[in-house]
């Protein structure tokens, strides 16, 4: 199988950037090479992590960054989107650790060699302990803590990087770490996931500031990860449920970034004790201009009333789904990124992943993931109906390159394009990798 679009598409465009992404705690491993982070910490909790797997070796990509590189070049993408672990680059004391840093500018420079833009994302969930140990995101001061990082981060890069984004998914930061207890540091407190979303929110606002002023060259902006809500019913109970959701989980972090507020409704329907702390200066900070928007897409979210909490999600019954249990639905992509479009007054956004998590069997030495890349081809459809509906959509980003650590799910569930053997580290490139590298190699050649 192919993947294909129109010939006329925007896709088709070689000014639309294709890319593949990882993250660093998922694929890095050496973690006797840096300082402990919050999930090092989770990962020996007992239960935390459902097949007791961990981090420290991961897909070892930290000794094997030149193999993946040139694996990288082979799919002839235009960028690759990876994040900084911010316990490899600074020690506790705010100083640089300069051993980190080289392994980033030794990445940036061969990707740069290989003519590869590099999407750097400054945080994705691996806060260092001791920040933890300091109150982590409940904590105000650690928003300030991050400005610093991204200071020293991206004057140590100097030139070298085409894009910056401060955070990666806030909501699962925040709601599932401190709100839920899914993902680390593991704590459910209501007010904890509220006061916690704030100060991520502020601290994607400092180091904007930061960014801006030390690299005005590349495009800065932040990463969201948003499911459309849908009502179960058309009872307008259920409508009403979907919509409160929506603001409760997706548009509590667009909202403020896009517009300067919390949504109403969400701020209504939470008890005083758990309003966010916002100070005076806060929402201007956090609402200043972005270059970009990085949305992060994987399923729609079906709701229901519920006389307690207003809400409750409804797993998917009698459709296709991932390995993960999540209904495969392009059209809700779609959906989102019009719904966006209409609501706000947005900057150029990238797609910044896209996947699915499949069984995946190596036989003969080939993995033949259909039903993965069914997926890509039907939600490279959904954007392309979206640019047409006048989105203005820059780039596309495979989630994953690899095989890699799926957080609380350990080792258990695939999203790479490539597989990854973890006992021998070899990886094999899927038959959805083989695909997305001809798909964009017709379209550099322009055929």
């Amino acid at each position: 199988m192919k993947l294909s679009v129109p010939t006329s598409s925007p896709l088709q465009s070689r000014d639309f950037i294709y890319g593949v992404a990882t993250s660093a705690f998922q694929i890095e491993g050496a973690s006797d090479r840096r300082l402990p982070c919050i999930w090092d910490t989770f990962c020996v909790q007992p239960g935390a992590i459902s097949d007791g797997s961990d981090g420290r070796i991961a897909c070892d990509h930290y000794h094997r960054w030149e193999q993946d590189l040139d694996l990288i070049a082979s799919l002839h993408v235009d960028a690759y989107r990876f994040s900084v672990s911010w316990p490899r680059v600074m020690d506790k004391d705010g100083n640089p650790n300069q051993v980190g840093i080289d392994f980033y500018l030794r990445l940036l420079d061969g990707l740069a060699a290989r003519n590869i833009k590099a999407f750097v994302t400054l945080y994705h969930w691996d806060l260092p302990q001791y920040l933890e140990d300091e109150g982590g995101w409940l904590n105000r001061e650690t928003a300030f803590k991050f400005r610093d990082y991204a200071d020293m981060v991206s004057r140590a890069f100097g030139d070298r990087v085409y894009s910056y984004a401060t955070l990666n998914e806030p909501f699962c930061s925040a709601y599932l770490g401190y709100e839920k207890g899914i993902h680390a540091p593991g704590i459910s407190d209501l007010a904890g996931g509220r006061r916690a979303s704030h100060h991520l929110l502020l601290a994607h606002g400092l180091a904007l500031k930061v960014l801006n002023k030390n690299s005005p060259d590349s495009l800065n902006g932040l990463v969201l990860n948003m499911s459309p809500t849908y009502p179960l019913s058309g009872s307008a109970e259920d409508r009403q449920a979907a919509v409160l959701a929506d603001d409760m989980l997706f548009n509590w972090y667009a909202q403020p970034v896009l517009a300067g507020t919390y949504p109403a409704a969400a701020l209504a329907h939470l008890p005083p004790e758990a309003q966010p702390p916002v100070e005076p200066g806060d929402m201007e900070l956090i609402a200043q201009p972005m270059d970009y928007l990085g949305l992060n897409y994987y399923t729609r979210a079906v709701f229901q009333a519920d006389p307690v909490q207003g809400f409750v999600e409804s797993p998917p019954n009698g459709v296709p789904v991932t390995d993960m249990g999540w209904e495969v639905c392009p059209q809700a992509l779609t959906d989102l990124l019009v719904g966006l479009n209409n609501r706000y007054e947005l900057p150029p956004l990238f797609i910044t992943e896209n996947g699915a998590a499949v069984v995946d069997e190596k036989i003969n030495g080939e993995i033949n993931d259909v039903d993965r890349l069914n997926y890509y081809q039907d939600h490279l459809n959904a954007v392309h109906d979206a640019i047409l509906q006048a989105v203005d959509i820059k780039g596309y980003f495979a989630w994953s390159l690899l095989d890699n650590f799926e957080w609380a799910l350990g080792h258990e569930k695939r999203f790479g394009i490539t597989y990854v053997d973890y006992a021998t580290q070899e990886r094999t490139l899927k038959a959805s990798g083989h695909a997305y590298a001809e798909f964009i190699n017709k379209r550099v050649a322009g055929n």
